[in-house]
């Protein structure tokens, strides 16, 4: 290209980039903080339902983790149909059938009606993350994609900023209004804005950027451009199948997951043991780790982009966040140092869970790519199970929240064991593609 033509072509570049952000990754994002807060807002309707319904610790973190049962079992077929029937169809899909059932959990009256709707959610949402990044890839280029992750994933760490102080302020101001308790208004409240949403993605998201109107002719030109840039090789889903990276990638995941949610579904009780029993100020306290998460998450990502190095970017933060992990009983309950240990541990998982997410993409294209991004969720998602379930055996076993965090940072650690053994990745090498059939 002659000099004078490329600081015009890198403008042109960067309003199309401009036009992107601004255009698909709001309603991703929006999506996402809906979907982690009707994850994780069981954590505080614990504080109301245990009582209300009987439950155990171990039959909550039991309940709270079959939410990944559901979602591993029909994260496939979901994910796999995407390339087919469009992301417009499948997003609105999966918000409106979830927000559906999120909101029927206000209905719950006994252990296994619990245990059903958690299954339910977890059907219903499967296919959403996976989904989304696949999504990403047909729209951003790998130098771009870990930014482009951050900026929809910070929406985790949003939903548990907004989500403790909002699902505190519901339970405890709403308890008894029209007869419900204040667990039940929480789970209408924020359940039913997500069918709404869902009908609004139906109308506006653009499945691919052929069928985008609103870029032109010259913008999907460039696009197409900047998509093609990377050399590929063409192979069947069955590769997928086969490719050990895969599983790699999806191993690592599981211990990330198993620690994610591990700690933001028993994160409120962590807290509470710590001497705050006061409903409103646990809401503002648990909302503080997930602050440092979505700084980190931004700042991990436009970093690893920057330099192209994703491996240590990963793990480094897996290690240092399971060190604080085990380190926490040292603690000794004091308020402000435990939470400042819960704090930068969570942030280090979001951080690790970021950059991992751009590893798949850099790895394998096409259509079945979508089905690779889909196994490695499949298999770690099977950690968002283990994870709360084992902190609630651990309490019920030995009575104290203390040794489950720790055997949660040990997972964790296994994490950044799992990465840095990985062959590092340079920005030159060749993705593989892989065909759907």
């Amino acid at each position: 290209m002659p000099t004078s033509l490329a600081p015009a072509r890198s403008d042109a570049i960067f309003a199309l980039y401009h036009k992107l952000n601004w255009r698909l990754l709001p309603l991703l994002f929006i999506g996402y903080v809906f979907a982690y807060l009707d994850r994780i807002n069981v954590g505080f309707a614990k504080l109301q339902m245990q009582s209300d319904l009987g439950l155990s610790d171990a039959a909550y973190g039991a309940g709270a983790g079959i939410f990944f049962i559901g979602y591993v079992l029909f994260e496939l077929p979901s994910t796999l149909m995407l390339p087919r029937i469009g992301a417009r169809k499948t997003f609105s899909r999966i918000l409106v059938l979830w927000g559906i059932t999120s909101t029927c959990m206000l209905f719950v009256r006994d252990v296994p009606t619990f245990y059903a709707m958690r299954f339910l959610l977890g059907v219903f949402e499967a296919g959403f993350a996976p989904g989304m990044i696949y999504y990403l890839s047909r729209w951003y280029g790998p130098n771009r994609m870990a930014r482009a992750i951050a900026i929809v994933f910070i929406a985790g760490p949003v939903g548990g900023i907004l989500g403790g102080p909002l699902s505190a302020w519901l339970i405890t101001t709403l308890a008894g209004v029209g007869g419900l308790a204040g667990w039940q208004w929480m789970f209408l409240i924020e359940g039913l804005p997500c069918v709404l949403f869902g009908i609004l993605m139906y109308f506006v998201l653009s499945d691919r950027p052929l069928d985008a109107p609103w870029l032109n002719a010259t913008e999907k030109q460039l696009l197409e451009a900047e998509l093609g840039g990377t050399a590929a090789r063409s192979h069947s889903f069955r590769a997928v199948l086969r490719d050990p990276k895969i599983y790699v990638l999806a191993s690592a995941y599981f211990c990330i997951i198993f620690s994610i949610y591990a700690m933001s579904f028993w994160l409120p009780a962590i807290i509470k043991t710590l001497g705050v029993n006061d409903t409103r100020q646990l809401g503002w306290y648990a909302a503080i780790p997930y602050v440092g998460a979505a700084l980190g998450m931004y700042w991990i990502g436009r970093r690893s982009d920057r330099v192209g190095e994703r491996r240590y970017h990963c793990a480094v933060p897996a290690a240092i966040g399971a060190s604080l992990l085990i380190l926490y009983p040292f603690a000794g309950g004091n308020l402000v140092l435990s939470l400042a240990l819960l704090s930068l541990s969570i942030s280090m998982m979001f951080m690790a869970y970021t950059v991992l997410w751009a590893m798949p993409s850099e790895h394998i294209q096409g259509d079945a790519a979508a089905g690779g991004i889909a196994l490695i969720n499949t298999i770690g998602l099977c950690g968002g199970f283990w994870g709360p379930a084992m902190i609630g055996w651990a309490k019920t076993a030995t009575g104290s929240l203390n040794a489950g965090v720790v055997a949660v940072g040990c997972v964790f650690l296994c994490a950044a064991f799992v990465i840095i053994s990985t062959k590092p990745r340079t920005r030159n090498s060749s993705a593989v593609e892989y065909r759907a059939s």
